[in-house]
């Protein structure tokens, strides 16, 4: 490994500047990912700028119901947060079913957004990844691709978004607020993942520099019956086969909002805009939850070892908005 600068940022306008000055520096906030790759040779950067103490680490209840989550925020205090718990079960859910208890209370929110793939063709560097070295080739089109994606491919990468709480955030129609060498601004957190297409070593849209400072959730009073679903190999700490995070509102029998996001099956937590709009003015009764997630699924691409990802997910989609229904979404 090659030397490495170290340097401590006091406020948010001079990690900017540090980072900002070097293409190849970068931040470091919980360290749970940053410094895996590192010892894997996957990344070299030739500085981190620590910004854990930066003021970035409140939860903040909004008058109007909504949240305001700071970057730093540790996934373990978010989950724990009385706002989370009472009006958006479905992020506490997904932050505790994400990690174990000690990445959790490491691991930042905004860190945990910005986390890379877990494909194991990116995280060796000798295999061809176009991930990690744009045009060398993906290889696992026709390798081992059983955790892999099924919608949102492309034949340049098939790799999953590991993060579970983006997929409940991506439901809730989050807000990532940003500030960087430009000023500020702020990203609809469905823009904020890329799809891979012919660049997939792009899978956000920051420019160098960029610090994500906040996370918004808009107020939602139906996310109070919300949940986040999970699916996978073995019931401790492992990455989602298919998650799904759902929150409907029933009035008379006939489903008048709803909103439903998947993980584990996509390049990025996937909003199930498709589902959606079958669900919207229909019965809240599990054919239409199957023809939902049907149509949801039509337009997968699986691959050798991950075909019975769209049964699973077709699955899992029905389960959940079965529960969600249960719950008491229903005026």
């Amino acid at each position: 490994m090659r030397p490495i600068s170290y340097a401590r940022a006091t406020d948010v306008a001079s990690a900017i500047i540090t980072v900002s000055a070097d293409p190849a520096r970068a931040f470091l906030a919980g360290g749970t990912t940053e410094i895996d790759l590192l010892r894997q040779g996957v990344v070299s950067p030739s500085g981190l700028v620590d910004i854990n103490a930066l003021p970035l680490k409140q939860i903040e209840d909004l008058a109007d119901g909504g949240l305001r989550i700071g970057a730093l925020a540790r996934m373990s205090d978010v989950a724990e947060a009385p706002g989370v718990v009472e009006r958006f079960p479905v992020i506490a859910q997904a932050l505790v079913l994400g990690a174990s208890p000690q990445l959790r209370h490491m691991a930042s929110m905004g860190g945990n957004l910005l986390q890379r793939v877990r494909c194991s063709y990116f995280r060796d560097a000798f295999s061809p990844c176009n991930k990690r070295e744009p045009g060398s080739g993906c290889s696992a089109l026709d390798g081992i691709n059983r955790g892999h994606a099924i919608l949102g491919t492309s034949e340049q990468c098939i790799a999953t978004h590991p993060s579970d709480v983006a997929v409940a955030l991506v439901a809730l129609d989050a807000i990532v607020h940003v500030n960087g060498p430009s000023g500020e601004r702020v990203i609809p957190i469905d823009d904020f993942f890329l799809l891979p297409d012919d660049t997939p070593h792009r899978e956000h849209p920051l420019a160098h520099g960029e610090l994500i400072v906040a996370i918004e959730v808009p107020a939602l009073p139906m996310a109070r019956r919300s949940l986040y679903l999970k699916v996978r190999d073995r019931e401790s700490y492992e990455f989602a086969l298919v998650s799904v995070a759902a929150t409907l509102h029933v009035d008379n029998g006939v489903i008048s909002d709803v909103r439903l996001a998947l993980g584990g099956v996509a390049t990025k937590p996937w909003r199930a805009r498709r589902a959606e709009q079958v669900l919207i003015g229909a019965s809240a009764e599990r054919a239409n939850f199957v023809q939902a997630a049907h149509e949801e699924l039509a337009v997968a691409v699986p691959r050798s070892l991950n075909a019975f990802k769209v049964a699973l997910a077709e699955r899992t989609i029905v389960r959940a908005l079965e529960t969600a229904t249960m719950m008491g979404g229903i005026a």
